[in-house]
């Protein structure tokens, strides 16, 4: 029977981990009726992991890790380069824009454009996450999201996305789509927070 029970213990996914969202100044009603925002990402004083590395030293580390394993540390590492631009950032505009649409929210984030407001969404931390095939352990994200009014420089909003969870049905062995999948939670949980708030 104890057998049993670690077995299944073993073949549980998931720790259970619950996102926490908290607007720390303004609300979001002025998004009503907007039809467009900018969006700019910010990487610049992000830590990794529960030591706080910051991401220089998180690459170094990385990188002899995975050169014993496989010797495979400069690939990686261009791959971890392009994981910004090519997964994180679209997964967080693409999962925020497709929840607003389906909720009947006309308002879609823009990397470029002539918009009124402004999404910063400053990176403060990231975990990877790790996947063993019977055990797994989600990424988590964790961000700072301000609303800015570009001509007066205003903040209409501060909002702390703490520990969004990154995770996928079945295996899923690459960090970074892992961190990517975080960072489209926080997208969608944004996105219905604001549809409360607007419609």
């Amino acid at each position: 029977m104890k057998k049993l029970l670690l077995l299944m213990f073993a073949m549980i996914s998931t720790v259970a981990i619950a996102q926490k969202i908290k607007i720390q100044s303004g609300d979001l009603k002025f998004l009503k009726g907007v039809e467009t925002i900018n969006v700019v990402f910010d990487y610049a004083d992000m830590k990794l992991m529960k030591e706080n590395y910051s991401e220089a030293e998180y690459v170094s580390r990385r990188i002899e890790e995975v050169n014993k394993k496989t010797g495979g540390g400069d690939i990686w590492k261009k791959q971890w380069e392009r994981s910004k631009e090519e997964i994180w950032n679209p997964k967080f505009i693409t999962i925020f824009n497709k929840v607003l649409s389906k909720e009947g929210v006309n308002t879609a984030l823009q990397e470029k454009g002539n918009s009124v407001y402004t999404l910063q969404v400053k990176v403060k931390w990231l975990f990877p996450g790790w996947d063993a095939g019977i055990m797994k352990q989600p990424a988590k994200v964790t961000t700072q999201l301000t609303f800015i009014e570009n001509k007066t420089k205003k903040v209409m909003c501060e909002i702390e996305s703490v520990e969004a969870p990154g995770d996928q049905w079945g295996s899923n062995f690459n960090n970074e789509t892992r961190i990517g999948e975080g960072f489209a939670k926080t997208g969608k949980t944004l996105a219905l927070k604001i549809e409360k708030e607007v419609k």
